[in-house]
């Protein structure tokens, strides 16, 4: 089953509370937070606190996304559990295994990301070990950017290594410009989790509920 992960930094936040809301109402399966810490890469968002208030006003699981250098030395900061997904970027840390390793201690899964320009060859040595891949499909840092359309191909070609390795339960997740058109390409090329943002859901010309029925109808 295809899953949608809204991105809460696309949230007005005063209206926070009645889009988690609309999100329980319309059976979203995790919601994206996006952990940005200035220097990996050049913007802040959301922090520690925000993610401890959420995880006290929502059931629905956590999808965070520590875009933060050496993210092993600051798992300890964050609220998150079974159920959870986190994820490091494979860019931001020398000791890959042991972020991952951190997060699976504490019963949540552990995903590992990786930007545009990063091949998937670079995740062999940890396949066996993750629950998913985090494909970014533009240059992370801030919303509203165009795709990198060289990252499709890239999806195909990691959801192949997967089923050929047995790890079929590794699911892909893909984060930027994930519109309704380019969600129908991301599904087709192997997608399970899409981020949804300002292309998708949070559109100005719909209500939430109507972005992600519209956005369901197309991934499937």
């Amino acid at each position: 089953m295809k899953k949608i992960s809204p991105s809460v930094m696309c949230v007005d936040f005063f209206k926070l509370e009645e889009a988690v809301r609309a999100f329980e109402e319309n059976g979203i399966e995790y919601i994206h937070v996006d952990i940005m810490d200035g220097r990996f890469v050049p913007n802040y968002t959301l922090g520690t606190d925000f993610v401890k208030k959420l995880k006290e006003r929502t059931k629905i699981p956590l999808d965070i996304h520590l875009m933060i250098e050496e993210p092993e030395s600051k798992l300890d900061w964050f609220e998150f559990g079974e159920g959870d997904y986190v994820s490091v970027h494979y860019e931001s840390t020398r000791h890959l295994h042991k972020a991952v390793s951190a997060i699976k201690a504490r019963g949540a899964k552990a995903m590992v990301a990786i930007n545009p320009a990063t091949p998937v060859s670079a995740l062999e040595c940890v396949l066996g070990e993750i629950d998913g891949v985090l494909i970014m499909t533009v240059n992370p840092g801030f919303a509203g950017q165009k795709l990198v359309r060289s990252t499709l191909p890239k999806i195909t070609q990691l959801r192949e290594q997967l089923d050929g390795l047995g790890y079929i339960d590794v699911e892909i997740e893909v984060d930027g410009n994930v519109s309704f058109e380019n969600a129908k390409l991301m599904t087709e090329a192997g997608a399970d989790i899409f981020v949804a943002g300002t292309s998708s859901v949070f559109k100005k010309e719909f209500s939430l509920s109507e972005g992600i029925a519209r956005l369901r109808e197309v991934i499937g």
